[in-house]
């Protein structure tokens, strides 16, 4: 049963890049239950099916890389074909990495950066162009407590989500005008595929929860209902802001990484 179902976005036409798990996934689900249609996009043709078939006619699926322009191009023109519209982007492609700076491979910095912040640029890019004809419309990034605090070892993924946070008010001075919102959401911890490994090493969960005042990790539910807000005209006056979602998480140390997986190999 989905939680808190009121149809805020009854109509409304919602492109989501990294949209086949996790907190995508999640978003997904809450927006097609809230009277939305979802066009998802990722790069796991499996999922993105799964994903399809769970969801039913109010869900459509691309194929999409995006770090290709071209892919991301598609995926909003493949909305715009099938609806007429798009009236809402959220933007969560992700990956992570761990490594030291003087140890990382200048292909795993491309790929963290060209994933989470060339990713949010270029579909926000893209969204911008078909919600401006019809003279609204809302961008949710998702961004990460690391937009603010550091991370040992997380060097890339820190300076990606710190810039996703700093285009995501750029994008909201320039798209204003327009009548299109842009606002972020940064996650804490959530347990997600992409998060597994803290899961994997007793250790390093009990050190994550130990930094989270509220004790304990968020589920995919906590940021898909920030997104239903953010994407509804109860957020009608709300842009350029990053709203975090994590448990309090911010206000403590984040787990030294680096430092516990040296006490663990």
């Amino acid at each position: 049963m989905v939680r808190g179902v009121t149809g805020r976005l009854d109509g409304r036409v919602a492109v989501i890049s990294g949209g086949a798990s996790g907190i995508g996934r999640e978003i997904a689900r809450r927006y097609v239950a809230e009277g939305a249609a979802a066009v998802l996009g990722d790069l796991n043709r499996d999922l993105l099916e799964e994903v399809g078939g769970e969801l039913g006619p109010a869900c459509m699926v691309s194929e999409a890389d995006v770090t290709v322009e071209a892919d991301v191009e598609a995926l909003v023109a493949g909305a715009l074909a099938a609806h007429g519209r798009v009236d809402i982007g959220v933007n969560c492609a992700g990956v992570g990495g761990l490594a030291p700076v003087a140890d990382m491979a200048l292909d795993d910095w491309n790929l963290v950066v060209g994933t989470c912040l060339t990713g949010v640029f270029l579909a926000t890019k893209h969204e911008a162009r078909a919600m401006a004809s019809g003279g609204a419309g809302v961008i949710v990034n998702i961004s990460s407590i690391n937009a603010r605090q550091p991370a040992e070892g997380m060097a890339a993924y820190c300076a990606a989500k710190a810039g996703v946070e700093m285009f995501t008010r750029v994008a909201a001075m320039e798209l204003g005008p327009a009548g299109i919102r842009v606002v972020g959401i940064g996650p804490g911890l959530v347990d997600t595929p992409l998060t597994s490994f803290q899961r994997e090493l007793p250790a390093m969960r009990a050190a994550y929860l130990e930094s989270i005042p509220l004790g304990r990790a968020g589920t995919t539910d906590d940021i898909a209902s920030a997104a239903v807000f953010l994407a509804s005209d109860d957020a009608s006056w709300i842009s350029g802001d990053t709203l975090f979602v994590d448990g309090a998480e911010m206000t403590r140390g984040y787990p030294r990484m680096l430092g516990l997986l040296s006490t663990l190999s």
